[in-house]
């Protein structure tokens, strides 16, 4: 870790973390065997194992997104994108105040002072970042889809180690890109396997599209990955100087400001839901969102974004898991193999985990 402190860090106000770092020192030379006890090993890494409890319920959004434009008649991903974004962030906004105001939390309304700005491009960049993920699926198949939302681990490795001056080892960067490549495996692309079937049956994806309209849908996920990116790194750099709920305000106020500019831009009109089917599913979706933030900003919290963001591809794990339930998709054997690098990938990591500096002790309170 550089010891040039980086400007997003400053000195801690109010700690709002409940899990304190640990202040074992390293026997060699930073590198630390996990295997000890069970209540140790959670404590240690109870920042990865927040984000990866989180990845569950991101596989489930993803999965009811492609159900709910399977429906009929099917709903427009832009009308997801901004409809429903600006109804279950808004009901989430209404629900974080009374929380912090009912429990106590100090400035339910505003956040703390000294994080403000972060919090208000961690709403922005979060909107960007769900906007890109259902623009995407509108034109692309969850496969490709995928694949392009799994460039954001590594853009978020690097973003932490360059903007919070945050470690990120040789093993860090090589587990992401083995990662990355079980994503591969797993999703199988079509741009990349014309010749062999996606993980998903092609009854579920959209029409055909153009070349223009796929392009188009490639830009919005390269959109999603800037945003999600900069959602990781705010919150990290944010870490526990704001309560888990400051998080999830600012972001809910972004997405409700945001989404309801967009449908009076875009003239999208109030949709509702025309069966008992997509009210379940839009449902579903505003609850796993809820649920998966929660943890995801709870978890980035207590981790570096560099190591914390490699549990984000056991969301692919989940994802097949969940298409061999709904869909009847039974894994192939590159998608076993997939699997099993991005697990063996994410344990080392975990299993591993480089102990902090003074300074980055100091910095895991905030």
């Amino acid at each position: 870790m550089s010891n040039n402190e980086s400007p997003l860090i400053h000195t801690i106000e109010h700690n709002y973390g409940s899990t304190q770092p640990t202040s074992e020192t390293p026997q060699d030379g930073g590198i630390t065997d996990r295997r000890p006890n069970a209540t140790g090993f959670v404590a240690s890494n109870a920042g990865m194992l927040y984000i990866i409890s989180s990845q569950f319920f991101f596989a489930s959004i993803h999965i009811s997104v492609k159900m709910l434009n399977s429906t009929e008649p099917p709903v427009h991903a832009f009308e997801v994108s901004c409809f429903f974004i600006f109804i279950p962030r808004g009901i989430t906004l209404i629900c974080c105040v009374i929380y912090m105001i009912v429990m106590g939390v100090p400035d339910p309304i505003i956040g703390p002072r000294g994080v403000r700005t972060l919090l208000v491009i961690r709403g922005i960049s979060g909107f960007l970042g769900l906007c890109g993920l259902y623009l995407s699926l509108q034109y692309l198949s969850v496969a490709d889809a995928t694949v392009l939302t799994f460039l954001t681990p590594l853009t978020t490795a690097v973003a932490g180690c360059v903007l919070l001056k945050e470690g990120y080892s040789v093993t860090q960067a090589i587990a992401g890109v083995f990662s990355l490549i079980g994503v591969v495996l797993i999703a199988r692309p079509p741009f990349l396997f014309n010749s062999m079937p996606a993980a998903i049956p092609d009854v579920y994806y959209l029409p055909e599209t153009t070349p223009a309209q796929r392009l188009v849908a490639v830009g919005a996920s390269m959109i999603g990955v800037v945003g999600a990116t900069g959602a990781y790194t705010s919150i990290r750099a944010i870490g526990k100087r704001a309560h888990p709920m400051h998080v999830m305000t600012f972001f809910s106020l972004c997405c409700t400001i945001m989404s309801s500019l967009g449908m009076v831009v875009f003239n999208i009109p109030v949709v509702y839901p025309r069966s008992w089917r997509w009210a379940l599913l839009l449902l579903m979706v505003g609850g796993f969102g809820f649920v998966a933030q929660t943890l995801l900003t709870l978890g980035l919290q207590r981790e570096t974004v560099s190591r914390g963001s490699t549990g984000v591809y056991i969301q692919i794990l989940f994802a097949v898991v969940l298409e061999r339930l709904i869909f009847g998709v039974v894994p192939s054997l590159l998608s076993v193999l997939g699997a099993a690098i991005i697990m063996s990938s994410a344990l080392y990591v975990v299993l591993t985990k480089r102990e902090p500096t003074q300074e980055s002790t100091t910095r895991s309170t905030v």
